[in-house]
């Protein structure tokens, strides 16, 4: 049975990150749904199917914010290689979204830093992303766990109607780098 993603409200204390699960699937795809909805998320308007959610993002680099109480998805984060080339294959882009309901109350930055310990865990040592430069929230989210802004790309494309740019950022890993095999 899928909640409306409206009617989710965490029940206990503390959140549960862990890995993602496929009976997470119709969560995850309404707090994706939610996200796109309010038009500052992504050029997207309607999440994938499951299958489309899940293809080239590798297992390890999925996580939800779970409550413990009740077990509903509060937010999630995944990452996907950028490509197939070897020379890339310490880079990987990923998105982070939070339900409505729960923002603000750091389950975006418990997810990220999940994803960062575990793409670190991989041999990353490059996460990427584009973000709206209205996006003032996940831009703050990502500025404290060391992202930067490292270009704009102007009017990359047409959402809603209008041109919209992309700030991309990234964060290179402390830990893996120049002198990792």
């Amino acid at each position: 049975m899928t909640r409306d993603v409206q009617s989710i409200e965490p029940g206990g204390p503390g959140v549960e990150i862990r890995p993602m699960r496929e009976s997470d699937a119709a969560q995850v795809l309404a707090i994706y749904q939610a996200g796109l909805d309010t038009g500052q998320a992504s050029f997207e308007t309607t999440a994938p199917s499951w299958a489309g959610f899940t293809a080239g993002k590798p297992p390890h680099l999925r996580h939800v914010a779970a409550d413990p109480g009740t077990g509903l998805v509060l937010g999630w984060v995944a990452a996907a290689p950028v490509s197939s080339r070897c020379v890339y294959a310490g880079v990987v882009e990923h998105s982070v979204y939070v339900h409505p309901g729960c923002q603000a109350h750091g389950i975006g930055r418990a997810l990220l830093s999940t994803l960062i310990k575990a793409s670190e865990d991989a041999g990353v040592w490059t996460i990427q992303s584009g973000v709206f430069p209205e996006n003032a929230a996940s831009l703050a989210l990502h500025r404290a766990l060391g992202f930067r802004v490292v270009g704009t790309r102007e009017r990359l494309g047409r959402h809603r109607g209008v041109w919209r740019d992309v700030l991309l950022i990234e964060r290179r890993s402390d830990v893996i780098g120049e002198d990792t095999p």
